[in-house]
């Protein structure tokens, strides 16, 4: 259960501008600090299996009282296996039926007898349903497990505990796409970019731009990135931009910007907001999305999302530590992780190394047509690029206050020696100089010499 579970059921149309009013409003929630344990790998010896195999259909089915029948049988007969606890939580979570993991696992677990797995469900319910005095409770037995590789997992609920403390009447959020205000202000919203980043006001050069992409191409969605054990992400968000926030924004949108140059792949990268007193601010995830939270993704999305990219980074004593996870979204299951630790010493090279990894394994490969794509000389400067373009974005769209977006002098200078040997880091010069025009509160940077491809003329001329 996570902060997609707060999200209504509205999808982004095709043209990826004015999502659909809201359909429903699933159960609130807030994040979940890890990705819930889903059944998969539990044994199925005997007659208890097919018969959560055969709840698990029913839940397909959207008939609940059927899976809560087989559940109720099973229990009675097998409620103390561990197996049967965490197949079952898994999969009520799956499906959003959050009240029922309470009323049916709650009672029966166990932390000793039965592991982490199912308490971690039952934590993740608890969050879901708005009740941190429960959350905490199941929080403190995991806690007394004394169980190393949890910890990180186990802070991020806690400080998801403490944000439901201090607001236990948050209202809902709603899902948006590119940056198009919602039709109310909620109190998180998911904001989704279809292109990369630099692209928007170019739209016209669209088809230039890009590539074709022929035949079924798999979508691949980029979330931006939790920040583990990081304090004071509450007070963060009322500040200006910082280090951590850009990148947890800027990594999600360079992986997706390079995607988007795969003949095989169609990518969005996904950002939050929140709404606090009227305002609106980048949010800070202090937790990894959950399997749920996906699940909620794919069902708001108005085309089929293939895979997922989630992780965490995290910042202690000058080193950086980075985690991905791929998910399929098919079977809902984790295929693969990377992970990454730099220092800004080596951080270009460790980064070029994380994307070729990534590019690897979901072989991606570059499509001709459109701009040339090439993986950036300097990708440390590039994601300070990209974080930048962003904010200016959302603000230039009245998203986010002026305020709230570092001054971008420090990323012109950063981009220039780079943009006369890039067409693509060119067309980001321009849009990012055009926003920079368009909130009107810094002066432009001097012109310097552009790339010479016939295409960054055109956008050149598009933008005035």
């Amino acid at each position: 259960m996570g902060f997609l579970d707060r999200f209504s059921a509205k999808k982004p149309q095709p043209n990826g501008t004015h999502p659909a009013p809201p359909t429903a409003q699933p159960a609130p929630a807030t994040p979940g600090a890890s990705p819930l344990e889903v059944p998969g790998t539990v044994p199925r010896p005997g007659g208890v299996m097919p018969r959560l195999a055969q709840a698990r259909a029913l839940l397909e089915a959207k008939d609940l009282a059927g899976a809560v029948g087989i559940y109720e049988e099973v229990l009675a007969a097998a409620g103390d296996r561990p197996d049967v606890l965490v197949t079952i939580s898994g999969d009520l979570g799956t499906f959003g039926h959050v009240v029922q993991i309470v009323e049916l696992v709650a009672p029966r677990y166990d932390a000793q007898r039965h592991g982490p797995a199912t308490g971690l469900n039952l934590l993740q319910a608890y969050i879901a349903v708005r009740d941190p005095g429960a959350a905490q409770h199941v929080l403190d037995i995991l806690f007394d497990l004394e169980r190393p590789e949890l910890e990180e997992r186990l802070y991020g609920f806690s400080n998801v505990i403490a944000e439901l403390f201090a607001h236990p009447t948050a209202p809902s959020a709603q899902l948006t796409s590119d940056g198009e205000a919602p039709v109310q202000a909620p109190h998180v919203e998911l904001v989704s970019f279809t292109r990369p980043i630099w692209f928007y006001g170019l739209e016209n050069l669209e088809e230039a731009l890009f590539p074709a992409k022929p035949g079924r191409v798999r979508r691949i969605a980029f979330a931006q990135l939790a920040l583990i054990g990081q304090p004071g992400l509450a007070a963060a968000m009322e500040k200006p931009e910082d280090e951590l926030g850009r990148l947890s924004r800027a990594l999600p949108l360079w992986l997706a910007e390079t995607f988007h140059f795969s003949p095989h792949y169609s990518s969005l990268a996904i950002v939050g907001l929140h709404d606090r007193g009227g305002v609106k601010r980048p949010f800070l995830f202090g937790a990894e999305w959950t399997s749920e939270n996906l699940s909620q993704l794919v069902n708001t999305s108005s085309d089929p999302i293939d895979y997922v990219i989630t992780g965490a980074l995290r910042h202690v004593a000058g080193d950086y530590e980075l985690v991905l996870r791929v998910w399929e979204v098919k079977k809902f299951r984790e295929r693969k992780q990377f992970s990454a630790r730099w220092t800004p010493a080596d951080a270009g090279p460790v980064l070029a190394q994380l994307l070729a990894q990534v590019q690897a394994f979901m072989e991606w490969s570059a499509a001709p047509g459109g701009l040339p794509f090439s993986p950036p000389a300097d990708p440390r400067a590039w994601l300070e690029v990209l974080g930048a373009s962003a904010g200016l974005f959302l603000s230039s769209k009245g998203l986010v206050p002026r305020e709230l977006v570092p001054p971008t002098a420090p990323v012109f200078a950063v981009l220039a020696p780079h943009v006369a040997g890039s067409p693509i880091a060119s067309a980001a010069w321009l849009t990012l100089r055009d926003r920079v025009k368009a909130v009107g509160t810094e002066p432009l940077p001097e012109e310097i010499a552009l790339h010479g491809d016939p295409l960054v003329t055109r956008a050149r001329e598009v933008l005035g």
